[in-house]
């Protein structure tokens, strides 16, 4: 099996690349930046909005995991590119060359305004677009991209929704919000034979979770590592988090905020 795998030199590519790697599965790698491949991978250089090299790259292509284009916020015109031009390029790439399984990593900022329910309970499963930012709003396109090419053309497509994706929660906002990296493979893994269309909270199963882990759940996820390990120590550092605080109280965290930008 090849998985294409974009994206392959950030963060989030790096947490995963030796998590995903498995006997008789090769890591095809691209991005704009080359990386040392290891046991199992291959790289190909490619900007995801050129038509021909991501043909190129999707040779021979089981399955795509896509972790590629602007990870934080940008003038409008940067995220157009990369975000959305790059992402429809893609999904088109995909498409041609008969990719049946394709997992495209969303972000908690194209619901970055919903804000925790009143009554308790999880922020439920696709919970309607209220995206905080341009990013936001470029990732909800990347779920209707993905809804698009399910209905009209076959493929199944799973969007996380990702969370805070470190070896350990850097802060008390992130002891909601956190999925380890061996969480996020099992995720990763899940995604990549589910059938059909999801979108999925990237989250760990921790204490002070308030995201739903049903749908992902219903694709196979079993969450096994959880926050509340790291509570004492940032609680005994930051205090104990003001859950009415935007920071803590909406999705987004502080990138729902006024002053986060000069072109708000």
């Amino acid at each position: 099996m090849r998985i294409l795998m974009t994206g392959a030199a950030g963060k989030v590519g790096t947490l995963l690349r030796p998590r995903l790697a498995r006997d008789g599965r090769t890591l095809r790698l691209s991005d704009l930046h080359a990386v040392e491949t290891g046991p199992g991978e291959e790289w190909v250089t490619a900007d995801l909005a050129d038509p021909a090299a991501m043909a190129e790259a999707m040779k021979g292509v089981d399955a795509v995991l896509h972790l590629g284009g602007q990870s934080r916020e940008r003038p409008w015109a940067d995220i157009v590119h990369a975000n959305i031009n790059g992402m429809q390029v893609l999904m088109e790439a995909a498409r041609n060359e008969g990719v049946q399984h394709v997992v495209l990593m969303g972000s908690h900022h194209a619901a970055g305004f919903h804000t925790r329910p009143d009554s308790g309970e999880d922020l439920p499963d696709y919970a309607f677009p209220r995206p905080d930012t341009f990013y936001g709003v470029s990732k909800v396109v990347m779920e209707a991209l993905g809804s698009l090419y399910h209905d009209r053309f076959g493929m199944n497509v799973t969007v996380v929704r990702l969370g805070t994706c470190n070896e350990g929660s850097l802060d008390t906002r992130g002891l909601a919000t956190w999925i380890s990296p061996d969480d996020l493979t099992r995720l990763v893994e899940a995604a990549l034979t589910a059938p059909g269309y999801h979108v999925v909270w990237g989250v760990s199963d921790n204490t002070r979770r308030w995201w739903s882990l049903e749908e992902a759940k219903s694709i196979g996820y079993v969450s096994r590592d959880n926050s509340e390990s790291q509570a004492a120590a940032l609680i005994a550092e930051h205090g104990e988090p003001d859950l009415t605080d935007p920071l803590h109280h909406r999705a987004g965290g502080v990138f729902t905020l006024k002053e986060l930008g000069g072109s708000w």
